[in-house]
């Protein structure tokens, strides 16, 4: 398989705080890891553009938008919320995150890669079509999902989110959109306390109580997405792909290991090969214990390279 790996300087230039949990650290902690376990070097490494405004107000409104780039500071932070701020790189990292998941829309669409992996930041999947939220000023994933609608023409997307928080701004842009169906797995009651109430037909969400672990993971996927999957037939698939339900992750309790990560993205490939002719786009969310987050992104990455 060809797997495609792109990321952007400034990924490593927005900071929250200096003490803050999802730092630039995670992005080296990645690439160091796939550097020592011989992965880098099987992929093809790209780049990120910049996202367009034009795209991203495909899922996000112009006066959000707009809000985002009037905030941002040329000197120390500006909070947007409880959880998010921006330092003076904070907007072009996150534009460039979104620029990621559009040009790995296109490099798998134009069959340049099989599939890809977007080691960006700050995450997405928190930020709703006018809101920041849980460290995540743009939505990413959404705005490659809307690309490939916009651009290609396909008419059935799936995002498989496995971050241990809920895909609640994935879920506030699509939840009325029939080609999009969201299979969101989360540690609950947690932030962003809201999901669990809310599944319908094509928003799968299964809340899992803490200490769950491997079992209950896949019992989620071999039971209840799998079956949604294989009807509602995803022309290409995305994936939220948070390892903050590590174990070893300090902000969260869900138990899985290194292996499950790989089973998981094995599970997600077969959907793909039936249903999308492969084609896979997986961005990075959380993860925030440095070696987990890279041994667990190392065992995701072999998977798709497999």
């Amino acid at each position: 398989m060809t797997t495609a790996y792109i990321s952007h300087p400034d990924t490593l230039l927005h900071i929250m705080d200096g003490s803050h949990p999802e730092s630039p650290a995670r992005i080296t902690a990645i690439k160091n890891a796939l550097v020592k376990q011989g992965l880098f070097q099987k992929l093809k490494t790209y780049e990120a553009p910049v996202a367009t405004d034009r795209e991203l107000q495909r899922v996000h409104s112009a006066a959000y938008i707009q809000k985002i780039r009037a905030l941002s500071p040329k000197a120390g932070l500006v909070r947007l919320d409880a959880d998010t701020a921006m330092s003076p790189m904070s907007l072009s990292a996150a534009l460039h995150a979104s620029g990621a998941v559009i040009f790995a829309t296109d490099l798998v669409m134009r069959g340049m890669a099989d599939n890809a992996f977007c080691c960006i930041r700050p995450p997405g999947h928190h930020a709703g079509r006018a809101n920041s939220a849980g460290f995540c000023i743009f939505n990413h994933v959404a705005v490659g999902v809307a690309h490939a609608f916009e651009k290609y023409g396909i008419k059935r997307a799936a995002i498989i989110d496995f971050d241990v928080h809920h895909g609640d701004g994935t879920e506030d842009i699509f939840q009325h959109d029939p080609r999009v169906m969201l299979c969101s797995t989360f540690q609950h009651p947690f932030y962003p306390h809201r999901g669990a109430d809310s599944r319908s037909d094509k928003m799968l969400n299964i809340p899992l109580p803490a200490k769950s672990g491997r079992k209950a993971f896949q019992q989620v996927f071999e039971q209840d997405f799998l079956p949604a999957l294989n009807a509602f037939k995803p022309e290409i698939i995305y994936i939220s792909a948070g390892f903050d339900a590590h174990a070893e992750d300090p902000l969260a309790d869900l138990a899985l290991e290194n292996t499950d990560y790989g089973w998981i993205t094995q599970f997600i490939k077969q959907v793909a090969k039936q249903h999308a002719q492969g084609r896979i786009i997986s961005s990075l969310e959380g993860g925030y214990h440095l070696p987990a987050l890279g041994e667990a992104a190392c065992s995701h990455v072999q998977a798709l390279l497999e």
